[in-house]
């Protein structure tokens, strides 16, 4: 290690342990935290099943950066290369649309065979694997609805779509030896105001009554349900809204996925954390970063992402609680988006760390809020980089900006000249 990173570390680590940290338990506890790289920043939301097929369902990706992965090995060998940037062993999220298969089928046909060469993958490089199934850039959601459908035709087709990718869920958590997180999206909704928003939630509870009947054990898989307050083409109504999922997670013991831009612009769901985990017994976040709307950019370290990671760390949720990352932005290099948003999410949770929490919260409870004030600014300027750079340094990861000089290399020696 160099002497200067090492140097720099141990005079920080003074400096934090003067307030009881443990510098070393934190960095402990870092390592065993896994974020689940979405693969769909990779080859912008286009996926390998149905290919050709246009983006739908309120989903937009803007830019066209070259590069982009056009075939499994290409975003396989992409997500590897971003991992070498990012330490600690973390997780893939993959959609149904990127299985890897050269057979002619649809959605509803998927089984865990059409993903065995993701599941090799991950044995063999120690990643876990989480999914979420496709319910979007399909002919039969082209009017907006999946699940809540009226026709139930097209309803049961969907169903169908979701029960094959809990199964195939399943078949990743057995494999990987740690559980599958299973997401639930749909882009059901109304451009313009209803006459009835009860119908298409009825058909809603309903489809996802069905499609969770069948018991799947948690040590395989988790099922999650994800809201979102309006969409492309959804702006007036949108049936899975925050309130409906809310009831409906807690009501059949299901996780409830809070995605950062998934409500109104100037709401933030870092304080609604703790309310949900004091009823739920688990919580997905999807980090992303909004802009005005829920544009997706890549994460940075703003205001929420770090007071999503102090809520996190001061409230003791983090082992209720399952981060991925959901942004795609194909305006810059794919790899680098993904190694930019992972490192900042770390980041942050190593800063919510460092803090002393205990000291903190008993300054509180004495009423003394001019010291909580105070400490709490001071912290923010503390020396918490060179922690993270001991970090990387320990973990065989570049250590700062490092790492962009080879996402460089790899962009001109291999993603120039897909």
């Amino acid at each position: 290690m160099d002497t200067n990173i090492q140097n720099s570390y141990n005079e920080a680590k003074k400096l934090y342990e003067k307030h009881g940290v443990d510098v070393e338990d934190v960095l402990e506890r870092l390592s065993r935290i896994k974020i689940s790289l979405h693969c769909w920043q990779g080859d912008d939301v286009r996926g390998f099943l149905n290919k050709g097929q246009e983006l739908s369902g309120g989903i937009a990706v803007t830019g066209s950066y070259p590069g982009r992965a056009g075939t499994p090995d290409q975003l396989r060998q992409d997500l590897e290369k971003a991992f070498e940037f990012i330490p600690g062993q973390h997780k893939v999220n993959l959609h149904a649309i990127y299985a890897d298969t050269e057979e002619h089928i649809d959605l509803d046909e998927l089984e865990p065979r059409h993903f065995e060469n993701w599941v090799s993958w991950a044995k063999e490089k120690g990643y876990g694997l989480d999914f979420n199934p496709t319910c979007f850039s399909h002919d039969k959601a082209k009017d907006g609805f999946t699940l809540s459908h009226s026709n139930p035709e097209i309803r049961e087709f969907w169903i169908k779509h979701c029960k094959a990718s809990r199964k195939i869920a399943e078949s990743f958590g057995r494999e990987l030896g740690q559980p599958c997180v299973t997401n639930f999206w749909i882009p059901d909704g109304y451009k313009d105001t209803p006459v009835d928003r009860m119908s298409p939630r009825v058909r809603l509870m309903e489809s996802l009554d069905d499609i969770f009947s069948e018991p799947i054990s948690e040590e395989y898989n988790i099922d999650a349900v994800e809201s979102k307050l309006f969409g492309i083409g959804s702006e007036s109504y949108v049936v899975g809204s925050h309130e409906f999922y809310m009831g409906y997670a807690l009501t059949r013991g299901k996780t409830l996925c809070f995605d950062s831009g998934h409500f109104h612009p100037t709401e933030t769901i870092s304080n609604k954390l703790s309310s949900w985990l004091l009823f739920g017994d688990q919580l997905l976040l999807h980090v992303s970063r909004p802009v005005r709307w829920d544009s997706d950019h890549v994460v940075t370290m703003d205001d929420e992402l770090l007071d999503i990671a102090r809520e996190l760390v001061r409230g003791e949720l983090l082992d209720k609680t399952h981060i991925g990352l959901d942004f795609f932005d194909g305006s810059i290099n794919h790899v680098a988006a993904w190694v930019i948003g992972t490192r900042n999410t770390l980041k942050a949770l190593l800063r919510a760390m460092l803090e002393p929490v205990d000291k903190l919260k008993e300054i509180e409870l004495e009423g003394d809020f001019t010291s909580r004030l105070a400490l709490v600014e001071e912290f923010k300027s503390y020396p918490f980089g060179a922690i993270w750079d001991y970090y990387c340094s320990k973990a065989d990861t570049p250590v700062r900006e490092d790492w962009l000089a080879e996402v460089k290399h790899y962009e001109k020696e291999v993603l120039f000249k897909r």
